[in-house]
């Protein structure tokens, strides 16, 4: 039975919480103890989780008792009928049903291509037809497949039938194209990525409102290794990915979240920026954590908006991420802005940033060194990195422990909380290249302290840029600014300990 009681005197959260930006609540933390001892008690499920599989809690209400739904991503031990687990929101496993017919018709047609064509005897080089009258039909049957192939696929999007709390109902597709309004990203996104719809989340919600169960509040965790190129640690909570699930949990929870919440980040507000120099030229800024340094999709504001409404229009040759502190350059005019895109195209731009990470230190790494990992975006969770030694654009990072204090503190996520700081240069400028060679197990395997995405969400990231140093675009003089980094131990601490 897929609704699991739960005897506690815990407080329920006075809302539902966003599942792109939370804590999980204690009563989440309560259920995926359960999940956990569970999953680690069935010998099948747990040598299929060991491997990496994300879970998922939803605290519900069943009249008047306290219970929780669980859920796991895709397929556990290769089937998703698991009794204590909620139920896939469409099946298509089944042997004699027509998604399985169709892939075995699919996979016919690949067998047939297969004995049509031979190896080329050049080594690396295309197939060669056996023969020459068997082009045409080769070419006819990878027409054929492509057809299938997309016609299953869009067939298999509108089976998903998702529901929201207004008691409306949208097949995969219409959410889609319903999210995506611009004819720009219709024409980008014409169909959901593959896989959409089987995430923890969207399992958890379709059954709770097929059940008449009220949602209190939901949390994922990972369970087991760590994928080769991304950055999951095993008992850590995540939010939802958004590739595939912001479209279709924006549809979900209407009704259940007050409007915009699922986008809290637009509900920030403007922060002071503090101006350490300025010049006909240029500005040099600090720029707080929790604002973007540019306009992006979010409707939020940002740095560059703030300036232009005091000094006039500027450009930004850098950015830092919106929840990263620290110093910037903002050039005046087009022609220091195209100089000092130059001299960070050229390197010759000295940036150092100081950051807090959850220890303790590992014992066989130095406290002083290099980190060279090779990042590109994850296409279905942006603006997430992973690591690809193959596909991946370099980058490298210097690092240094500036300290290893002896701190020690209980948290709400059943852990020590022991802080290391340390000192960062990059020497590349990638997306949230200092957080992934920080948090990734082949670098230092230690998420900097507050970072959501590849750590434990805390009241901010404790990541500042605390040096920055250029050339003056006209004089040609050598600048150097500094600024102290606003963090410390106690304030990594998640909010409310």
């Amino acid at each position: 039975m897929p609704f699991h009681r739960l005897d506690t005197t815990l407080d329920k959260p006075s809302g539902f919480n966003n599942p792109f930006d939370y804590e999980p609540h204690p009563l989440c933390l309560m259920a995926a103890d359960e999940v956990t001892c569970f999953v680690e008690s069935q010998p099948e499920l747990l040598a299929d989780a060991q491997r990496g599989k994300m879970f998922g809690v939803l605290i519900v209400e069943k009249d008047g008792q306290l219970g929780f739904l669980a859920a796991y991503s895709g397929l556990l031990a290769g089937r998703n009928n698991w009794s204590y687990f909620v139920p896939s929101v469409f099946d298509a496993q089944q042997p004699n049903g027509h998604f399985k017919t169709e892939e075995r018709n699919i996979s016919a047609i690949n067998a047939e291509i297969a004995a049509l064509t031979v190896p080329s005897p050049t080594s690396g080089a295309a197939p060669t037809f056996a023969a020459t009258m068997s082009q045409p039909t080769v070419l006819a049957l990878k027409a054929e497949r492509k057809r299938r192939s997309e016609a299953l696929q869009l067939w298999l999007f509108r089976q998903y039938r998702m529901l929201n709390a207004c008691g409306e109902e949208k097949d995969l597709v219409e959410i889609w194209r319903d999210y995506h309004t611009s004819p720009k990203l219709q024409q980008r996104f014409p169909l959901p990525p593959g896989g959409s719809g089987d995430c923890c989340a969207p399992k958890l919600l379709q059954y709770a409102y097929c059940q008449n169960l009220r949602p209190v509040t939901m949390a994922e965790f990972w369970y087991g290794e760590s994928p080769r190129g991304e950055i999951r640690h095993h008992g850590q909570f995540y939010p939802a990915c958004r590739g595939k699930c912001l479209p279709i949990l924006t549809f979900m929870m209407k009704g259940l979240l007050r409007e915009n919440m699922i986008h809290s980040e637009w509900e920030r507000q403007t922060q002071a920026v503090r101006t350490i120099y300025t010049d006909g030229d240029l500005l040099v800024v600090e720029k707080p954590s929790g604002l973007l340094s540019v306009p992006g999709r979010i409707e939020a504001p940002s740095l560059q908006q703030v300036l232009t409404a005091e000094y006039g229009e500027v450009f930004m040759p850098h950015r830092l991420d919106m929840d990263t502190s620290g110093l910037m350059v903002v050039a005046r005019n087009e022609e220091a802005y195209k100089n000092l895109q130059q001299q960070f195209y050229a390197r010759t731009i000295y940036k150092r940033y100081e950051a807090l990470l959850d220890g303790p230190w590992p014992a066989h790494l130095p406290t002083k060194g290099t980190i060279s990992l090779p990042l590109r975006p994850d296409p279905l969770d942006r603006p997430r990195q992973v690591v690809d030694l193959l596909h991946g654009k370099q980058a490298i990072t210097d690092y240094e422990v500036l300290s290893l204090p002896n701190i020690s503190e209980k948290t709400p996520f059943h852990r020590d909380y022991p802080c290391v700081f340390v000192s960062l240069t990059p020497h590349t400028g990638r997306t949230h290249q200092l957080r992934v060679h920080c948090a990734h197990p082949e670098g230092l395997g230690l998420p900097i302290v507050g970072d959501n995405l590849y750590g434990q969400k805390a009241h901010r990231l404790c990541l500042h840029a605390t040096e920055l140093a250029f050339d003056h675009p006209t004089t040609g003089e050598r600048l150097h600014f500094s600024s102290p980094t606003d963090f410390h131990c106690s304030t990594a601490l998640p909010t409310g300990v």
